[in-house]
């Protein structure tokens, strides 16, 4: 028998990669890749192959840039490497 937490990421994944893209899909992917914390603590958009983070406040925002390489890695996993390639955190408007 195969512990689930070892086939759950890449059904997750393929799962995911299946929707057309959209904005939800994205802030789905992010949710998942970021965890729920950081997930309500930015708001993503994905546009010509970047991610586009914008935190809610500057402790936020030190948050994820000592994070993104580990959540674009993250995901790249769910949405594909082609999908993203980079990611870029933005001030709040």
């Amino acid at each position: 028998m195969q512990p689930f937490q070892s086939f759950a990421p890449a059904v997750l994944a393929d799962a995911i990669r299946r929707q057309p893209p959209s904005p939800a899909r994205t802030a789905f992917a992010w949710a998942v890749a970021a965890g729920p914390a950081m997930a309500r603590a930015a708001s993503v958009e994905a546009r010509d192959g970047v991610l586009f983070v914008t935190p809610k406040d500057a402790r936020w925002s030190r948050e994820i840039e000592r994070s993104s390489a580990t959540l674009l890695e993250r995901v790249q996993a769910l949405l594909g490497p082609a999908e993203v390639t980079s990611l870029r955190i933005c001030a709040k408007p």
